[in-house]
């Protein structure tokens, strides 16, 4: 098992975490993984192609996530199952307390949670959660194939979701509240060109009606859009919740960091969808881990 103090101790086992590991280990660091799901991956598992990792193109999300898991474990990275509920300044470095009430003490923390899915938060949503209301179309598309089926977002992630669901749905709507989109021009084309996908811009989802499972999702100007599934991509809320007074956070509740991945707490370093950054991939996340490691390595030496 893990010693007594830690050089680094990592928070979540995404592509920032996973990569941090793997720089810190390679840095002659003592280093665990704190993850809450077992052997898990973060959300990269989630997507059916990740099509903009370099010299990966096309490659399966989950194959992504497990060969970084895999590159970890091959350097021998020792995981713990546990969700991190607080974090203490002391005068070895860190104590940080899970909630299965044991505590791990390290000289650093490479805090690395990520994010979760916004909801729209309109009637009928967590009535139909899982009854037709999805926040992930890779993980349930296949359920509503020769189906109609709504998506809700304006971003890369909507954009990518209408995308696959018009290879497996009848028929597709993107619903963005905006006329304008905020992600890739050329999927939004692309989308354009489909017969099977509509564009309804300009509109607010109001209400998402059903008996056992969706029928309908009903916009703010009385418009119902006939429907079997809704899938909400609207964004992601970071999980730092937890980080409330430990460090500084932004309006949004993202880490505020330098490109170095150090937070305004010495010796607390943050990487992935949690930083307050322009751009969140597996790219920039697996770049964050590796600045936050060798950040956090440097500060050792600083001691």
């Amino acid at each position: 098992m893990f010693m007594d103090l830690l050089d680094t101790l990592i928070i979540g086992s995404g592509p920032a975490g996973l990569s941090a590991a793997i720089y810190a280990k390679r840095a002659n660091l003592s280093v665990l993984v704190a993850e809450k799901d077992y052997m898990g991956t973060g959300q990269i598992s989630e997507s059916g192609e990740v099509d903009n990792y370099l010299g990966l193109p096309g490659i399966n999300g989950f194959d992504l996530g497990e060969a970084f898991l895999n590159h970890a474990k091959k350097l021998d990275v020792e995981f713990y199952e546990g969700m991190a509920d607080g974090f203490e300044r002391d005068a070895d470095g860190w104590s940080v307390h899970f909630s299965d009430g044991k505590k791990i003490a390290a000289k650093t923390v490479i805090y690395c949670a990520g994010a979760v899915h916004r909801h729209l938060d309109i009637e009928g949503e967590r009535e139909f959660t899982g009854k037709g209301v999805s926040y992930c179309a890779v993980c349930d598309g296949a359920f509503y194939k020769g189906k109609t089926a709504a998506v809700v977002g304006g971003g890369d992630t909507a954009l990518g979701d209408a995308l696959y669901l018009s290879d497996l749905c009848d028929k597709v709507y993107l619903i963005h509240r905006r006329d304008q989109f905020r992600g890739s021009a050329r999927t939004v084309e692309r989308l354009k060109s489909m017969e099977n996908v509509e564009i309804i811009t300009n509109a607010v989802p109001e209400r998402i009606n059903g008996s056992q499972t969706v029928t309908a999702l009903e916009l703010k100007d009385g418009r119902p859009v006939a429907v079997n599934g809704v899938f909400v991509a609207v964004g992601m809320k970071p999980l730092t919740d937890v980080l409330k007074g430990v460090v500084d956070l932004d309006d949004g509740g993202y880490v505020i960091a330098d490109e170095t991945c150090a937070t305004s707490a010495p010796g607390f370093f943050v990487a992935g969808d949690v930083r307050a950054k322009a751009l969140r991939q597996v790219v920039t996340a697996v770049s964050d881990g590796a600045n936050a490691a060798v950040a956090a390595a440097e500060y050792i030496l600083s001691l």
